[in-house]
């Protein structure tokens, strides 16, 4: 599985980078440890799983303009956290950890090939359009998330959604 995880994310990052005609390469600093890497990817999954189940309760969100970013507000909020170069609001140094995106990233390609495989193998507990919001919401949201990793400008951004709706 990790070969299709690798692809996948490798196929996003290149298309990114053939669209905006530059290298794109995100920074690294020096790696937390191991218990703090564990704990801030235990929370960024946290965050996913709650606001997912939330928006299977509400029904909310689709996958349009925006409202992948308003059906995880608080997830993107902790990756832009985890991000953060710099001093914060308090005044302390922060010290970024890529490296807990990068296997959020991971966690995010994972799920994504999981729910497509199980759509495509009809194993989706006689539940076939969750199973496909999940994976457009998921799919979108793992979009989301390596746009803040590699730092994408807001209007980078914006011109890979919009390539992104043609697809």
């Amino acid at each position: 599985m990790n070969d299709r995880i690798n692809t996948l994310l490798g196929g996003r990052r290149e298309r990114l980078s053939h669209l905006l005609g530059r290298y794109l390469s995100p920074s690294w600093g020096p790696s937390a440890p191991a218990h703090v890497r564990e704990h801030l990817l235990e929370e960024a999954t946290d965050l996913y799983w709650n606001e997912l189940e939330w928006e299977h309760i509400t029904g909310d969100a689709g996958t349009g303009d925006g409202e992948i970013e308003r059906a995880f507000a608080g997830l993107l909020a902790f990756v832009r956290g985890l991000l953060l170069r710099g001093l914060s609001p308090s005044g302390e140094d922060t010290e970024p950890r890529p490296e807990v995106v990068e296997e959020l990233l991971q966690f995010l390609a994972t799920r994504v090939l999981e729910l497509d495989e199980r759509i495509s193998t009809g194993a989706t507990e006689d539940e076939p359009e969750k199973m496909q919001r999940e994976l457009d919401m998921t799919d979108h949201l793992l979009d989301l998330v390596l746009y803040q990793w590699l730092e994408l400008s807001p209007q980078e951004a914006a011109r890979a959604e919009a390539v992104r709706s043609v697809h």
